[in-house]
């Protein structure tokens, strides 16, 4: 059976108190607090198990922030590596020009927008090459309109 590598944190006197004033401060993300929480038990000498347990994380979690430590140093163990995933397909001002047919008057016919048509109209005046409607009611909602009662009162 092959043993994992395990990294030794052993922190500087500055780092630990650069940790603590860190930690006392309390206006960093949950995952960074987390994370310094994380090398100052492993500069103790907590095992990963231990730190997993007491921090309700994994231990690759734990594995993988020692390891960052040791490789690229403090302030990238506490910082967020850069997610993958698509860009938004849909910028700010194509989320106004929805917001903009969603308070004009609506078709012929109809006494309100559906989120279905605001998505075909978004197309058709080729705001965007496609949107569901879905994303049509999260924008909607975000900018705290509903369908048909845009500013005209409809």
């Amino acid at each position: 059976m092959s043993r994992k590598l395990v990294y030794a944190v052993k922190l500087s006197e500055v780092e630990r108190k650069e940790l603590d004033r860190y930690l006392h401060q309390g206006i960093a993300s949950a995952r960074s607090l987390n994370r310094a929480r994380m090398l100052l038990m492993a500069d103790e000498g907590r095992p990963d198990d231990y730190i997993a347990e007491a921090l309700q994380v994994s231990k690759s979690t734990v594995a993988r922030i020692r390891g960052r430590y040791c490789q690229e140093g403090l302030q990238s163990a506490l910082k967020e590596k850069p997610r993958s995933g698509a860009p938004p397909k849909i910028d700010g001002r194509a989320k106004a020009e929805v917001v903009i047919i969603a308070c004009s008057k609506p078709p012929d016919g109809r006494s309100r927008w559906t989120l279905r048509l605001l998505a075909d109209k978004a197309v058709e005046l080729n705001v965007v090459d496609s949107i569901s409607h879905t994303t049509i009611h999260r924008i909607l909602k975000k900018m705290r309109l509903s369908r048909g009662r845009g500013s005209n009162g409809a």
